[in-house]
């Protein structure tokens, strides 16, 4: 007599491996514009440690020393004059507040937002 047989079809494959191939996809797709944000985020606050202990201050030297480094690390996205340069106080803030948007399949998209914010002391 044979014994019942163990173990997992094809069909079984495809339901398991589906979920995990489009997160892995997603995943792929979402990367560049991670590490987008990341070299925006550090070039916030090597701007904001750049200006540390200036007192006079504007918003164009500001926003010419991000630009460049924004033109050494190749960031296209959010452009330099969306980074709003604002007074708080006795303090600078500097803040890029933006949306990125990738597709996935055909209309389906994932929107992120940013907000990151360096204060120049």
């Amino acid at each position: 007599m044979r014994r019942r047989q163990n173990g997992i079809t094809f069909i079984g494959w495809l339901f398991l491996l589906l979920p995990v191939a489009i997160v892995a996809y997603a995943a792929i797709r979402l990367t560049p514009v991670y590490l987008n944000y990341m070299k925006v985020s550090k070039s916030l606050n090597q701007t904001a440690a750049e200006y540390k202990g200036e007192t006079v201050l504007n918003q164009t030297e500001v926003r010419k020393a991000l630009q460049r480094r924004w033109d050494i690390e190749s960031i296209d996205y959010p452009l330099v004059n969306d980074i709003s340069v604002t007074r708080d106080g006795e303090r600078w803030v500097i803040e890029a507040n933006y949306e990125d948007q990738v597709k996935l399949f055909g209309p389906i998209s994932l929107l992120m937002h940013f907000d990151k914010r360096s204060e120049v002391e």
